[in-house]
Formats: structure tokens, sequence, C-alpha cells
């Protein structure tokens, strides 16, 4: 078999094309011989096509079920597909799957197959030797993962279970990139890590595309927050279906209907803002602060409510401190394009 994986015109770090799969329900036949009931097989991914590009962080986020894992797993090749196809680097996932265990680094969140009894390099120098790496290039990987990952002092001496959650996980992470692959899969990096940890985590994840040759990365994750920050496209799944696929600021884009305006004010009355405003504006919160009010309220984005809103208090004699607005958020559009699924 040929060693050059990467043949194709697609220069994509991952390819998927029409990928389904779809999980039987298990002892199907013997169940209805006995006439018992049965549900129906899961549709854990269908029809989903997406290309991770070469030195790019590709986000997919999803509520739960939605069959991010299952894809994570099918490219690391721990599952296989019903239907389409997943090339990594060119190598397909079925037929050259040794191939592209090779390309492929995997962490998952809670990581549980490290040894607990050992410390952080001595489990390291043991998933090194299953790698198959030669000691003195292990080591020296080892040691260049640690110092990335900043581990140092106790913490390198210490058995793997006596680990914060931090650590572990951040070590999970370091194996995943112990054979140096071109393409990182991590499923929820940062679940279950406290605020600095999590930073910590993602700074050095934002790190890796820097590096040369860079590091090609598909992220999973419920933080939202996370996925805006380190991803360069981002895709939202529901239901095994690929709903939308852009950069974290277009997909804002495509559910800013409305937007959330709050002004603050000064040397105006509550009584003369409700009569300034009230008419025009649906919903109006208004809320006190040390010498000074705020007011809140919901407007079709670029509309002339804002306007007619600032045009009203300078009139009664209002001085505007502060305008801010609030605009749609990933989460924002997660949820209309779940709760769109939801009603098909």
């Amino acid at each position: 078999m040929s060693t050059m994986g990467a043949t194709s015109k697609d220069s994509s770090a991952v390819s998927m094309k029409h990928l389904s799969k779809t999980y039987p329900v298990p002892l199907a036949r013997l169940k209805s011989f006995f006439r018992r009931p049965t549900k129906p097989p899961v549709e854990a991914l269908r029809d989903v096509s997406l290309k991770v590009r070469e030195g790019e962080i590709f986000g997919l986020i999803g509520p739960n079920g939605a069959g991010k894992t299952t894809l994570t797993k099918i490219i690391a090749t721990l599952v296989q597909p019903t239907e389409g196809s997943v090339t990594v680097r060119g190598f397909d996932s079925v037929r050259h799957a040794e191939r592209v265990r090779a390309q492929v680094g995997l962490a998952t969140a809670e990581e549980r197959s490290f040894y607990w009894r050992l410390t952080p390099v001595q489990n390291l120098i043991f998933f090194a030797r299953l790698y198959g790496m030669e000691e003195r290039a292990a080591r020296r990987r080892i040691k260049e993962l640690l110092a990335l990952f900043e581990f140092e002092g106790a913490s390198v001496q210490r058995r793997f279970g006596e680990l914060s959650t931090g650590n572990k996980q951040r070590l999970a992470v370091a194996r995943a990139l112990l054979p140096n692959p071109p393409v990182l899969l991590l499923d929820e990096p940062t679940r279950s890590l406290d605020p600095l940890a999590a930073a910590r985590l993602r700074t050095t994840i934002s790190q890796l595309v820097r590096v040369q040759p860079p590091v090609s990365i598909l992220l999973t994750s419920h933080n939202l927050s996370e996925v805006e920050e380190l991803c360069d496209r981002v895709a939202i799944i529901s239901r095994g279906v690929i709903r939308a696929v852009d950069t974290p600021k277009n997909l804002r884009a495509l559910h800013q209907q409305t937007e959330r305006v709050t002004i603050t004010v000064r040397g105006i009355e509550r009584r003369a803002i409700e009569e300034a405003l009230a008419s025009s504006l649906g919903e109006l919160e208004i809320a006190e602060q040390s010498n000074a009010l705020s007011l809140s309220f919901r407007r079709e984005t670029n509309d002339e409510t804002l306007d007619k809103a600032l045009t009203g208090l300078m009139e009664r004699g209002a001085h505007v401190l502060s305008v801010d607005s609030e605009q749609a958020t990933l989460l924002d559009v997660l949820t209309a394009l779940h709760e769109e699924e939801l009603k098909k």
C-alpha cells in the first residue's frame, strides 16, 4: 500500500462527505421473536458533510445527544460510519484506519485510561512505547510537552491520582500530542475545570495552531464563550444534522434580529421616562443605580427605536451617560436552530 495518503486535490486536514451513523437496536430480532416492544434504531448522524482546514480550530457545538461525540469517534476510527466517508489528510478512516490513527490525537473529558499510581512522566513514557517511539526521542518529546503545559516542580513528581482536575485534563491533551499528530480532536477538553484551569488550557490550545507545522484542531464544547474565543469556524449540529457552518461572527449575525439596549441617564425622574417612552416601547425596564437610572428595552436591529428613545429623553432634560447593546450570541443561534428543528 502506498504511504502517500494525501493524493487527492482536497488539502483539508479532515473531510467528511455525506456521513451517517445509525446505531441498531440490541437483540432486535430476538425481541421481535418474543414479541417484546423495541425502540427504533438511533440515528446519531445524518448526511454530514464538513471540512476542517489545515491549521484552523474548528468548533462543533450542539445540545446533548446531537452527535458531537459520535462524529469525533468516527474521525478517530473508534466507530465506523453507516454511510459516507471520512478522510484525514487523504487517508480513509475505514480503509486506512491504521494510517488515520497515526495522523490523529484524541483527548476527551474526564480521561480514564491513565495509570493512577504512575507520575505524569511515567504515564507518558508508557504511552510513548505504545506509539512505538524510540526512548531518546520519547523523552525529548515529553520534556517539550511538560514545558508547553507548564508541568513543573511537585506536579511532575506526584502520582496521576493526586493531580488536580486541571492538570489531569492538560496531561490528557499532552498525551494526545505525544506522537506529534497533525490533527487533534478535543472532546469537551475544559469540562469540569475551574475557570483558571480552563483559561490556561485554552491558551495552550490557541498556541498549537501557531507552531510550525500548525496543528489542525476539531473542538467540541458546551462552553460557547470558549468556542467564540478559540474557533475560526463553527458548525452547529442538532439531531445529527449540521444546521449551519460559518465564523462565530457570521453565525451571530444570522439571528441578530433583535438586541437588548440599555441606556443609563441622569437628571430625569422615573415618571418622566415612562411618560416619554412607555407608548413607543413595548417592554421597558427601569432600574435605579447610584445617582442614575438605567432603562432597557428590546428592539429590532437597526430600527429607529433607539434614536426616538434618545430624542425623547433629551427633550425632557435627561443627561445620557451610556448606551450599551447586547447582540446575539452563539447560544441564541444554537437555541433558535434547535427550536426550529423541534417544530419540524
